[in-house]
């Protein structure tokens, strides 16, 4: 079953990209913050590269502006995900977080089976916001979609919760 609003982020190792490449706790970058976190099947990939992460770099200053933290995962190695971070031009603190070994997206339900299209395991699209490690709202893609996740449906459904 996947995260659902009121569940506790769980806690496993990542690598945190802001820039150089860090080993992190997800416990860690929760806690204490509001975090916007997106989750894209991979870096470079069509919809991911031109659309999912352009929105998030394009509304960063919104998100920050409300004093939200904003974060992308994907199934991929640090390495891949500081490599997207720059031909991107992702702003600084705006966080990649590589799950090279799925941990993380496995431990949050969301993981999605592309071996058909030989990706293996990776990360379904969604977003979810948590306030201090505790998930609030959860909107999970349907296949082939990005409506629910993108950052403007995440800015209008986070004011929304006053």
């Amino acid at each position: 079953m996947s995260i659902q609003p009121g569940d506790t982020i769980p806690d496993t190792a990542v690598q945190c990209i802001d820039g150089d490449i860090q080993p992190a706790q997800t416990a860690a970058l929760f806690a204490g913050r509001k975090v916007l976190l997106f989750g894209v099947p991979g870096a470079f990939t069509p919809t991911c590269s031109n659309r999912h992460l352009p929105g998030y770099s394009a509304h960063f200053a919104e998100f920050r502006q409300r004093g939200i933290d904003v974060m992308c995962l994907a199934v991929n190695d640090g390495y891949v995900m500081q490599a997207w971070a720059a031909s991107q031009q992702v702003p600084a603190g705006l966080l990649m977080l590589a799950d090279g070994n799925a941990s993380f997206t496995r431990a949050l339900g969301l993981e999605l089976d592309g071996s058909a299209f030989g990706m293996g395991l990776r990360t379904r699209r969604f977003a979810l916001y948590a306030e201090d490690g505790v998930a609030r709202l959860v909107q999970v893609e349907a296949p082939g979609e990005l409506r629910v996740s993108s950052a403007e449906a995440m800015l209008v459904a986070v004011d929304s919760l006053g």
